[in-house]
């Protein structure tokens, strides 16, 4: 998807959580299946704005959208909240159609029995030296996890739960509402189709407590920024025994100050010396790894000639191949001459210049060749 989440919506990217929900709630009964039957733009739109909705509704997803753009679930990334597992960029939109209107219509959505846990992500920044070498880290992520007292059930133990007589245990009542047919959460069960006669003391009946967990993360070598690594059942703890969610590591790698990089390349814009230009010679540039590389300079070296060091880029993810590092040159003119070299580049201009432009500078004696030509062609 290459639109803009906030222009699909028609909000503002500082829009707030009310203004997201009100707009999708308008674009979506406009664009809603129901309403445009054998309509597929409709149903395309419909699918656009619920997945726009989907990732701004969430301040942890819309935190990482507004800083990685579309990067940020372009790699199969199911995130918080979705209902697929990974490859599911965005939940199911009847969840999030249900998510909005539930408000008015007696209750979100849920679903009675196992539910799997919410994906989580966690944004963590390297240096660039440290993308080059990889990294192991531990982390402290908040979550909800699996209540030990009860094994996740909600109920004492050597208790049980029994169906709820309301829903007769689906968790859903169904109502008719105008041409509407319209299911809701089971009010007396909260939608989980059974009640807990003696709820566990430590969760409160819900099966699961907020806890921080460590977490070792492996960083691997070569790494680009936008990419992400998935921690398999790292994720919030499933409800009434559902499996555990995934956990998505969003790595961001810090610019450099002497480094830019594209891909596994990685390029250095290094000032020469005007008589090093002019003369050729040596000079030494730092790489990467930490150490120094020789580059030769030829004669008459000029501002935006680039030399190429072949494998002294960054290491290709799970690969023993390298990318080059580019040094960009540019000639720096001396500063702060006192009058004797003043004098002598006096001198080296009268030697250099004249009848002998042609020769030394031959880029400019051409340009302002052809400058004085358009100057005789307009006096003409």
């Amino acid at each position: 998807m290459s639109d803009d989440f906030y222009k699909i919506l028609g909000v503002d990217k500082s829009a707030s959580q009310d203004e997201i929900k009100k707009a999708y709630r308008k674009l979506a009964m406009k664009y809603h299946p129901d309403q445009n039957k054998d309509n597929p733009e409709a149903e395309a739109k419909f699918k656009e704005v619920s997945a726009a909705y989907d990732t701004l509704k969430d301040e942890q997803k819309r935190a990482a959208y507004d800083r990685f753009g579309h990067d940020a679930y372009e790699q199969g990334m199911a995130g918080a909240g979705a209902g697929g597992g990974a490859g599911a960029p965005f939940g199911n939109f009847s969840d999030i159609f249900e998510d909005v209107f539930g408000d008015f219509m007696g209750g979100g959505r849920s679903r009675s029995g196992p539910m799997r846990g919410t994906d989580l992500q966690y944004t963590y920044e390297v240096t660039l030296e440290e993308a080059f070498k990889g990294k192991e880290a531990t982390i402290e992520l908040p979550k909800q996890e699996s209540c030990d007292a009860c094994n996740g059930s909600g109920a004492e133990d050597g208790t049980g739960v029994e169906t709820c007589p309301t829903c007769n245990g689906s968790g859903r009542i169904r109502m008719q509402q105008g041409f509407f047919t319209i299911e809701k959460t089971c009010s007396t069960c909260g939608g989980a189709g059974s009640s807990i006669r003696n709820p566990c003391k430590k969760c409160g009946g819900t099966g699961r407590l907020r806890q921080t967990k460590k977490l070792k993360i492996t960083i691997p070598a070569g790494i680009d920024h936008g990419r992400r690594i998935r921690l398999s059942g790292e994720g919030e703890a499933g409800v009434r025994g559902g499996g555990a969610g995934d956990l998505y590591i969003l790595v961001g790698v810090k610019p450099h100050k002497l480094f830019k990089r594209d891909g596994a390349d990685l390029y250095c814009k290094t000032p020469i010396g005007m008589t090093t230009a002019a003369l050729g010679g040596e000079i030494e540039v730092p790489t990467i790894d930490g150490k120094k590389a020789s580059v030769k300079i030829p004669t008459g070296t000029q501002t935006g000639q680039q030399f190429r060091l072949k494998g002294k880029g960054m290491p290709v993810m799970r690969s023993s191949s390298r990318g080059d590092m580019f040094i960009d040159v540019f000639v720096e003119t001396p500063v702060n001459l006192n009058k004797k070299q003043e004098d002598l580049i006096r001198e080296l201009d009268k030697s250099v210049g004249g009848k002998n432009a042609k020769k030394h500078s031959p880029a400019s004696s051409s340009f302002f060749g052809k400058v004085k030509e358009l100057w005789d062609d307009l006096t003409e």
